[in-house]
């Protein structure tokens, strides 16, 4: 399941895995919450900065 959150990420729920441009796996998990706004420092993980530079969305 995608859930996009106003203004943030978008929550990912299930039996996901995420994988590199090359398809490489590098992490297996139940929930994650994914950059939207292209300003993460860790992504393609939300560390919150869409909080600090005002990202906003239609959803």
């Amino acid at each position: 399941m995608v859930k996009p959150a106003k203004n943030g990420p978008l929550f990912l729920y299930g039996n996901l895995e995420v994988c590199s441009g090359t398809g490489r796996t590098v992490n297996r998990a139940e929930e994650v919450h994914l950059c939207r706004c292209g300003h993460s420092k860790n992504k393609p993980y939300c560390d919150g900065t869409h909080a600090k530079i005002g990202f906003s969305s239609e959803d």
